[in-house]
């Protein structure tokens, strides 16, 4: 099966996991405020060891680490639906919730970094730049369209089936495909920045370079918009008694910043990472403030339209700029520790939502994707002066 093939269906079980345990706690559990703690366990546990499981790949290969976590995440999957429908305490139920998060593959950031490590060690320097961008470009729509069809795979198997297929479909996916993933010839690919013994020539002080860390701050943002805006638009068509369509609406935005993400590989060079970071965001934190005024599904169609020129092309430029400036051997940490600046924000920014919307309104919960896209704008701001007008050349 073609490597492409492989590493996009074995991001879906992580797209569906926490919507999943959302709508599964909610339905045996009756409780939507445990459902959206248990979302945000998950991402709690993704933020404290998937940076750990990316350094794990850079130290000892993502072979190994992959497998046992493709069983792993597997098998605590299929204990949280056997935990949630018993008679065990909330206190276990998150306790679960964050063992999914802490053992979920981190696929992309692999992908990301198996391309990346390829791409810098075996090209030449002339179109090495250009061809990451391009990658990184597929990397991020792959990723928004996994994010969006993710959760309506969700709402098929638990509308079909029953509230529990969709963790159990997970569950399998993970087992198959990344397994699939993990046993992939170009999961052997090291790169040529690395000792005989395997280590890294840079130290891990280099992971907490400013440079770099207002990247994570940026994409974190970005994370939050997503968790904010869909919980957000959720109760905003509940109010209108027609929940069921958010996903719909949402996927205007989605559809379309995915293809502006893809756009991002033909944008000239002379274009830099910190101009477009800054102009998209920009555009994002725009798009976001029609949410003050919104009053149909027509006009929030209109405000998600614009958000969409914006997320895509940020997120895309936020990842090209993390591998830019990856310490050398340690672009699996650096993709990991971006790819859980993702999922924490949404996992935090639904469960907050979630929150100001049952207890102030949807008035309220519409100012958070307002904050998120201002934090990813404000980080765009802060890079300017950080960065080169011509980033350095990738290190794996």
């Amino acid at each position: 099966m073609p490597y492409f093939v492989i590493a996009f269906v074995a991001r879906l079980p992580f797209a569906m996991m926490v919507v999943g345990v959302l709508t599964v706690v909610v339905s045996a559990r009756g409780s939507l405020s445990l459902g959206g703690l248990t979302s945000a366990a998950v991402g709690l546990g993704t933020a404290c060891f998937g940076p750990l499981l990316g350094a794990a790949a850079d130290r000892f290969g993502q072979r190994s680490v992959l497998l046992v976590l493709a069983i792993a995440n597997g098998a605590m999957l299929v204990l949280f639906t056997v935990v949630v429908y018993g008679h065990a305490i909330d206190g276990l139920v998150l306790l679960a919730a964050f063992g999914i998060g802490a053992t979920a593959p981190q696929v992309a950031p692999m992908s990301r970094s198996r391309l990346v490590t390829i791409i810098t060690d075996r090209m030449p320097e002339s179109i090495r730049t250009r061809t990451i961008s391009g990658t990184m470009a597929y990397e991020s729509a792959a990723d928004e369209t996994v994010f969006v069809f993710g959760p309506f795979l969700v709402g098929i198997l638990a509308s079909a089936l029953a509230p529990w297929a969709p963790l159990a479909g997970a569950a399998a996916l993970t087992v198959m495909f990344v397994g699939a993933f993990a046993l992939h010839p170009s999961a052997r690919v090291v790169s040529v920045h690395r000792g005989a013994d395997g280590r890294a020539p840079s130290s891990v002080a280099e992971l907490f370079d400013v440079r770099l860390l207002i990247v994570v701050l940026g994409i974190l943002g970005v994370g939050m918009f997503f968790g904010t805006m869909l919980t957000s638009l959720t109760s905003f068509m509940a109010d209108r008694g027609a929940s069921e369509q958010a996903g719909l609406l949402y996927g205007v935005m989605g559809v379309g910043s995915a293809i502006l993400a893809l756009g991002v590989a033909w944008l000239p060079a002379r274009f830099t990472l910190r101009a477009r970071w800054l102009l998209f965001s920009g555009i994002l934190l725009a798009g976001s403030l029609l949410l003050l005024v919104v009053d149909s599904p027509g006009t929030m169609m209109l405000a998600l339209a614009i958000m969409g020129v914006g997320i895509g092309p940020t997120l895309v430029t936020q990842y090209s700029l993390g591998a830019a400036r990856s310490p050398l051997g340690r672009s699996a940490t650096v993709m990991t520790m971006l790819g859980s600046g993702v999922v924490v924000g949404q996992s935090l920014g639904a469960a907050v939502a979630g929150e100001l919307a049952e207890s102030f309104g949807t008035g309220a919960a519409l100012l958070l994707p307002i904050v998120a896209a201002a934090i990813a704008f404000v980080a765009a701001l802060v890079n300017w002066p950080l960065s080169s007008t011509r980033p350095r050349v990738p290190s794996v």
